[in-house]
């Protein structure tokens, strides 16, 4: 599990999905300090403290990422990330709806740690995010 001040950094743009986040996470008893950036340039300005953004106050120990962001998609988000010596070590699961091969095959040659497909119903989200913790838990 999270130590309880480590904190997540979720890469979302869509407003539902970062509620349901945030709902799935309390209903799993995360309390950890949650940082939203809906575009994958607004997350790399908050973690390198560039462009007006305030730099989070530790690396995250989790960043959970959607593929489908405007400006900077996933894919070039994480090959951006991964170019950098500072910030390419960071944990991530990607967490998105899409369920295509190449879009896998692609995270997965960014060292992703998973690659989750949304689920539709709130119960089957919930669930994967406890699935999700509990791979933190033993890791």
């Amino acid at each position: 599990m999270l130590k309880p001040d480590e904190t997540i950094l979720l890469i979302e743009d869509d407003r539902v999905d970062i509620m349901t986040v945030q709902r799935a996470l309390k209903k799993n008893k995360v309390s950890n300090p949650l940082y939203i950036a809906r575009t994958g340039l607004e997350a790399l300005s908050m973690l390198r403290g560039e462009s007006g953004f305030e730099k989070l106050p530790s690396p995250p120990a989790l960043i959970l990422l959607d593929l489908n962001l405007p400006k900077m998609s996933g894919i070039e988000f994480l090959r951006e990330l991964r170019s950098d010596p500072k910030l390419k070590a960071l944990h991530i699961i990607v967490l998105t709806s899409s369920n295509e091969p190449k879009d896998r095959v692609a995270a997965y040659e960014y060292d992703v740690d998973d690659y989750i497909v949304k689920p539709h119903s709130y119960d089957e989200f919930t669930r994967a995010m406890g699935t999700i913790l509990e791979y933190w838990d033993e890791s």
